[in-house]
């Protein structure tokens, strides 16, 4: 991938030099060494060597259930490999890493965290999780002025689809050839209002500004930095959203203690535009976290906080009368049209305990209906979910709730209605096949054959 590295370890490459280096991986090391006062001094080692960031990783608890046998050794266990293990909670890994570096560091991933040298690039790489993407709005006929010089002003246009706001000159590679055709940068933003929708350019302020909010709120956890400490492009940010540091971190921890309040969060998800709702939670897909109202972002982002990404979660599950998140894993969510869930994390905001279950070896997993429901509007697939929930529910296939929500249910009422999915389309299976395997559904050697079509609403 072009990127250069090197190696050390104390016992199979013992003699490779240990030089300095952008990025210090430490991974999966502190978790095997028994000694704390060693953990300690190589974790300071690797700290020692970093020039940009270093990446911590360990073991956690969770991990420890897996174990068939362990038995206490020091503060972890001895393996029935004869190895040394000691396994963390996600929070006491941080503390860990914060206290003996005398750092704050980021998570990053269940037991993962990143610690950086430069409190900017930190509070910039932070604020990053949480600035949607956004597309410019689109031309209007009356544009002359702007066509003439589109290829000059694309870069102006694609600075403020992605801030929000008007750059500085220093900020823009290519302002001098903007300001010495229209006067300033300014100036020549409003003829390109004038050729495109301008309240498209106030909804992506807006939007930036909740982006901006919610990453203030959320550093809130980690000790806010001072306004000097932020990057010079959030201090930017800060003055054109809100105009003073102050305020700023006033509206947010503003959201931030609203969702303290009683039925806050429950209100926003019941009200929630996207999502599919059930009586117990709100469930997304993570794709569609930035359309959500900034209250249920936050909520969110206090559990990502904590937790870092949960890796292969696609649906978010938030839940409606308990402070809880849940990350749900489902590999095929857009190829299978009722994909089964994998794995689930559980994270309660209150105690911190985390919960996960994996379903990948479930006789009869739970699996999901209307998947047009859990994604935003201008989701790539939304539209072929849409139709083939409307032919299912067409042919009565959801009258009954109760028998639907898992794999053995669902391929025992497909079967009973001499019906088949192939991809994201309902076929006819052919009455005259004989053979079935125990869930109902078509075997490899009976495969049913199209008889009337495919059906269609």
């Amino acid at each position: 991938m072009g990127y250069r590295a090197s190696g050390w370890d104390p016992v199979h490459r013992s003699n490779a030099p240990k030089a300095r280096s952008a990025v210090v991986n430490l991974g999966y090391v502190v978790n095997v060494i028994e000694d704390p006062s060693e953990r300690c001094d190589a974790l300071r080692r690797a700290w020692a060597l970093t020039d940009r960031a270093l990446i911590v990783s360990a073991r956690l608890n969770v991990d420890r259930r897996k174990l068939q046998q362990s038995s206490s050794y020091a503060d972890g266990c001895v393996t029935n490999r004869g190895t040394f293990q000691k396994f963390y909670e996600q929070h006491e890994l941080r503390d860990w890493i914060d206290r003996t570096l005398e750092a704050s560091s980021v998570p990053a991933a269940p037991g993962i965290f990143y610690v950086f040298r430069d409190e900017q690039v930190r509070s910039d790489f932070i604020a990053s999780r949480y600035r949607r993407r956004s597309a410019a709005p689109r031309l209007t006929e009356s544009a002359e002025l702007f066509v003439a010089h589109e290829g000059l002003l694309r870069p102006l246009m694609q600075f403020v689809t992605d801030q929000g706001r008007l750059p500085s000159n220093d900020e823009l590679n290519g302002a001098s050839p903007i300001i010495e055709v229209f006067g300033s940068l300014r100036k020549a933003f409003r003829v390109v209002q004038a050729a495109t929708d301008e309240e498209r350019w106030g909804q992506i302020r807006r939007e930036r500004s909740q982006d901006l909010q919610i990453y203030l709120a959320l550093s809130q956890f980690d000790g806010r930095a001072p306004f000097g400490r932020l990057p010079l492009s959030l201090q930017r940010d800060v003055k054109a959203f809100f105009g003073s540091y102050k305020k700023a971190c006033a509206e947010a921890d503003k959201l931030l203690f609203s969702l303290g309040g009683t039925g806050v969060v429950d209100t926003a998800c019941r009200q929630s535009r996207i999502g599919k709702l059930t009586p117990t939670a709100l469930y997304v897909h993570e794709s569609a976290l930035p359309a959500l109202f900034p209250v249920l972002r936050l909520y969110e982002g206090c559990a990502r906080s904590y937790w870092g990404r949960v890796e292969g979660a696609n649906i978010i599950k938030l839940h409606l009368g308990d402070p809880k998140v849940s990350y749900l894993c489902y590999p095929e969510f857009d190829r299978d049209p009722h994909p089964a869930l994998a794995s689930v994390l559980s994270i309660h905001l209150q105690t911190f305990r985390v919960r996960t279950r994996d379903y990948r070896s479930s006789f009869n997993r739970p699996i999901l209906h209307r998947k047009e429901l859990f994604v935003a509007p201008d989701y790539a697939c939304r539209d072929k979910y849409a139709r083939l929930t409307r032919i299912e529910e067409s042919k009565g296939l959801y009258d009954d709730t109760s028998v639907i929500g898992f794999e053995k249910g669902w391929n025992e009422l497909l079967a009973r209605n001499g019906l088949y999915l192939k991809g994201h389309r309902l076929l006819v299976a052919n009455t005259q096949r004989s053979s079935r395997d125990g869930f109902g559904a078509v075997s490899p050697e009976a495969k049913p054959q199209r008889r009337s079509g495919e059906l269609s609403d």
